[in-house]
């Protein structure tokens, strides 16, 4: 998903954050074909048999058949499109979540142009490393955070986890917009980070456990929609910055306002039915379910999370041992290997050239050329809210990689080819927004929602924590070492070795991740792990 970077003009990454078809490499039993009921308004309609999943003759008590039940259900589905409101219910709740995420890319954008201001204030003006280093120390809470976002949201639940770490998003942005000393500014940004660091892991924990199976992918692509969103408010707000040396205090005040809605909607919103059923709450996950997912689904959600719990245990606490055992270190390696790949992919270090490469086709102002970098990658967010439900999560990862390495290769084109400057000018332009909207599509939004996905309840937490903090240690590397990159070896040779990876990604997403579009989290669970007790050898 997404971050800042420690040369000392800021990076960000869009959160970030798989697949179509069922890997027999990772998933070596069948799944449960469950699809939740949803409301949909229409005029004609025709019934369409779904057979039973052959998955019921593996878990008998879970799917034992009822007395005059039939062996096939039937949905009503309706002639015309409709509208399909199914995802409605949880959506308020959603929303209110994913404004972390808009928080986390306000906070990447504010610091993007007044550095300088800032440096000058406080008496660090031309000292790289500080400036540097008022940035970079983002990324080391944001580090701390991640790993600590597992022990809490198995503690606390995701509500109030939320809720808590408000404090150090609110008191960070007071700190650094007072400060007055570089320990001050230093002080604020490390304790932004710190929540940022909680919230990047807790909210797509959240939505795939709060959200329908069948909106799942849809709701889940919010995390990214709200991270580009803040970008460009932080741009927008940020333009009177370069006229008012002292407006970037006024944006660090506004930073604290979302902190206090997302502490205040929280406390309205719903905690995971999943984490109320782990800690004993039955009748409050049975109220949950019956009005996010529906009446239908309250039993046969309510016995399959028992049966997962049976299984793993009912502790709230997990042990980051476990992330040693089968099948979560699997899943561990599948998380860290891809938030590994997305990161040498080059986020950041095209979207830190790309201000270069809009100067070279005549675009000077800095806030225009970002303003086109965030515009392209909310169009790309928007598509994947629409195809992730549809396309399936490994489809998305494996086209918006391909769709990288090509942005990639055609850049390199046209700085190394005898083409007219104009020319080369203008494909450096098109390869990098097609690259920013390939990353929207698939490697920013996929990759934050499939590792949730596949993961245990029980290490759910832990997974995602190990997850991000890879996430965060590569970016950091990245912005670390990318200008001195380019500096020694051109343009040119770093875009193709972005390229190259993102080949690479592709091919890892081909073979490593599988569908999760449409499946329940217990079902998926219930696959991967060999030892489940309902399973037939």
């Amino acid at each position: 998903m997404w971050a800042a970077t420690l040369v000392h003009q800021p990076l960000y990454v869009v959160p970030k954050i798989l697949s179509p078809q069922s890997n027999p490499k990772l998933f070596a039993y069948p799944l449960i074909k469950s699809k939740p009921k949803c409301r949909r308004f229409g005029f004609r309609s025709r019934s369409k048999k779904l057979e039973v999943s052959a998955a019921k003759e593996q878990l008998p008590e879970l799917h034992a058949q009822k007395p005059g039940a039939k062996e096939v259900a039937t949905e009503e589905e309706d002639g015309d499109e409709g509208f399909d409101l199914g995802w409605l219910p949880a959506f308020p709740h959603v929303l209110i979540a994913s404004m972390s995420n808009f928080l986390f890319g306000y906070h990447i954008g504010v610091m993007n142009g007044p550095i300088v201001s800032v440096a000058r204030e406080l008496g660090f003006e031309g000292n790289s490393i500080l400036e540097g280093l008022v940035v970079s120390i983002f990324i080391g809470g944001a580090f701390i955070g991640s790993l600590s976002s597992g022990l809490l949201v198995d503690k606390f639940g995701c509500r109030r986890t939320l809720q808590i770490d408000t404090i150090p998003l609110i008191l960070g942005a007071l700190i650094s917009a007072q400060a007055h000393s570089l320990d001050e500014i230093l002080w604020g940004r490390f304790l932004v980070g710190l929540g940022i660091g909680v919230n990047t892991v807790l909210v797509p924990i959240y939505i795939s456990e709060v959200a329908p199976t069948k909106y799942r992918g849809s709701l889940g692509t919010l995390c990214q929609i709200g991270t580009c969103l803040g970008i460009i408010v932080s741009l927008f707000l940020g333009i009177p910055s370069e006229d008012d040396p002292h407006w970037w205090r006024t944006m660090l005040y506004i930073a604290t306002i979302p902190g206090f809605i997302i502490s205040l909607g929280m406390q309205f919103a719903v905690e995971s039915p999943r984490w109320l059923c782990k800690a004993g709450r039955l009748n409050e996950a049975k109220t949950i379910i019956r009005s996010l997912w529906g009446v239908s689904e309250v039993d046969r959600a309510i016995e399959e999370f028992q049966a997962v719990i049976k299984n793993d245990g009912s502790d709230l606490d997990s042990n980051w041992l476990e992330l040693l055992e089968e099948p979560h270190s699997r899943v561990a390696f599948i998380g860290g290997t891809l938030f590994f790949l997305q990161q040498f992919a080059g986020i950041n270090g095209v979207l830190y050239f790309s201000s270069l490469t809009f100067q070279d086709v005549g675009i000077t102002s800095g806030a225009l050329a970002s303003l086109f970098v965030g515009v392209t990658n909310f169009a790309g967010a928007l598509c994947a809210l629409y195809l992730m439900d549809r396309q399936g999560r490994q489809r998305l990862l494996i086209g918006s990689y391909l769709g990288m390495a090509v942005s990639m290769f055609l850049i390199v084109y046209a700085i190394i080819s005898p083409v007219d400057e104009q020319l080369g000018h203008n494909l450096s332009i098109l390869g990098t927004l097609m690259y920013i909207f390939s990353f929207a599509i698939g490697a920013g939004p996929v990759t934050g929602l499939i590792i949730p996905e596949l993961s245990s309840t029980q290490t759910r937490g832990k997974i995602m924590g190990f997850s991000f903090s890879v996430h965060w240690v590569c970016n950091f590397v990245v912005g670390l070492y990318f200008l001195e990159l380019v500096e020694k070896l051109g343009v040119a040779p770093v875009y193709a070795s972005f390229g190259g990876v993102s080949l690479l990604s592709a091919i890892f997403a081909y073979y490593f991740i599988v569908e999760t579009k449409g499946r329940s989290l217990e079902e998926i669970e219930m696959s991967l792990n060999r030892n489940f007790p309902s399973r037939d050898r």
